[in-house]
């Protein structure tokens, strides 16, 4: 039924209990028709897709996330999705379901494994300038997308959540992906130099700030017209992070205190820890935030060492070559380039991306030169502050699925992929 609130179309799909796996192709069946081997293609596909790309810009040394991001936009409408049958064929609205839950699992223990790879400790160690670095170049980008927003909704007489749709472009103008400048300052072996450590510091503090506001963006779009509900959400998010560091964080340490020295850790205490990176995230979408929120949260409070290390070598390589590609694969399939379209849209698009990205190396570059950082020092930090990944691509998700973020926006997604935010069959 049509939403006169929206520009677009909720769809709702039937889906039969039985059709999972296939009788086989001898008995007539399409294997395409049933979940389980529509789900192991599409698997299939966006691995391939994914590996494609980070073979064509390993030479120039892209991250795994450009990789990740440009095969979903592949497999989606921009691309091959362009072709009817295809779509139809392989990415089905009935398998949206399937696919976009287990690329939420995914992105669950991917944001876990964040948690785990920063130092929480190291927030109180953060000296002076990389906090002043951090708020100046979050400011001027997010000014502009907050501007911009204000502007572009004045034009726009049916807004949903206008404060949190100026929050949202905010965040994702002037976030840095801490995890990706990790990655980034690792291959080019910066990581252990001065500029590295300062921008890894600043980059934590900037994700932090982030993580605060995308949380009270979610509180507004989903009760904006209700004060006091979203004063709970953001209430109780932080009683979920002080529980988790004055409860849980005591049970983890006891837990490593347990294990002698040098020997791995039990079974039981991995699948313990596993099973609350779920309970995390249930209960931070229970309560209206995100479910990534908790797992992050969750992830931040195990210390760095051989249980963090454990963790990590057991899951990373299933999580972010297998189950990650996933959730981009969703992105890209939501998002038609093609319906970006006429000069002006691409002009206004082209000038706010360049005005943040002026906007965070202005802020930074004034605050490195009053520290006595020399001018290219400056600069370069400040495009290491402009590093972007798995965050923005959160949020827009975000945005997407709270109607915060419509579809006669400037990123436009396909109209089919606006399901409703909870299946209702």
């Amino acid at each position: 039924m049509g939403d006169l609130k929206n520009t677009t179309l909720d769809e709702m799909v039937c889906y039969s209990p039985t059709m999972i796996t296939t009788n086989g192709i001898w008995q007539g069946d399409n294997p395409l028709d049933y979940a389980l081997p529509l789900f192991i293609l599409q698997v299939i596909l966006v691995v391939i897709a994914t590996r494609i790309f980070v073979f064509i810009l390993k030479p120039i040394r892209q991250p795994r996330v450009i990789a990740e991001i440009l095969g979903g936009i592949l497999l989606g409408p921009s691309v091959l999705g362009r072709n009817k049958a295809f779509a139809e064929a392989v990415f089905p609205l009935r398998s949206v379901m399937v696919i976009e839950t287990m690329a939420n699992v995914g992105l669950l223990y991917f944001l876990f494994l964040v948690g785990v790879g920063m130092d929480a400790s190291s927030l109180r160690r953060i000296g002076k300038k990389s906090f002043t670095i951090a708020i100046a170049g979050m400011i001027l980008p997010f000014g502009t997308g907050a501007v911009f927003s204000a502007l572009w909704l004045r034009n726009d007489g049916d807004a949903p959540h206008t404060a949190a749709y100026i929050l949202l472009l905010g965040v994702i103008l002037s976030v840095t992906a801490f995890p990706v400048l990790a990655r980034i300052l690792a291959e080019l072996k910066l990581i252990n130099t001065e500029l590295g450590r300062v921008a890894l510091s600043s980059a934590l503090i900037n994700d932090v700030l982030s993580w605060v506001l995308l949380a009270i963006a979610i509180a507004l779009a989903e009760n904006e017209t209700v004060s006091l509900a979203s004063f709970m959400v953001v209430l109780s998010s932080a009683a979920f992070v002080a529980f988790n560091a004055f409860v849980v964080r005591p049970i983890i340490m006891w837990i490593i205190r347990k294990t002698p020295e040098g020997e791995s850790f039990s079974d039981f205490y991995i699948c313990l820890i596993l099973a609350g990176v779920m309970i995390s995230g249930f209960i931070t979408d229970a309560i209206g935030t995100h479910s990534v929120f908790g797992a992050f949260v969750f992830g931040l409070i195990i210390p760095s060492g051989p249980l963090g290390f454990a963790l990590i070598e057991k899951l990373e390589d299933f999580v972010s070559g297998l189950l990650l590609p996933l959730f981009f694969a969703i992105s890209g399939l939501k998002t038609n380039l093609g319906l970006i379209s006429g000069f002006s849209t691409w002009a206004v698009l082209i000038i706010l991306v360049i005005l943040a990205c002026i906007g965070k190396v202005a802020g930074t570059l004034i605050v490195a030169l009053s520290y006595q950082m020399s001018l290219t020092e400056g600069a370069a930090l400040g495009m290491l502050m402009n590093t972007k990944g798995l965050v923005e691509i959160l949020v827009l998700n975000i945005g997407r699925d709270q109607k915060t973020i419509k579809g006669n926006d400037i990123l436009q997604k396909k109209n089919s992929s606006n399901v409703k935010k909870r299946f209702r069959v």
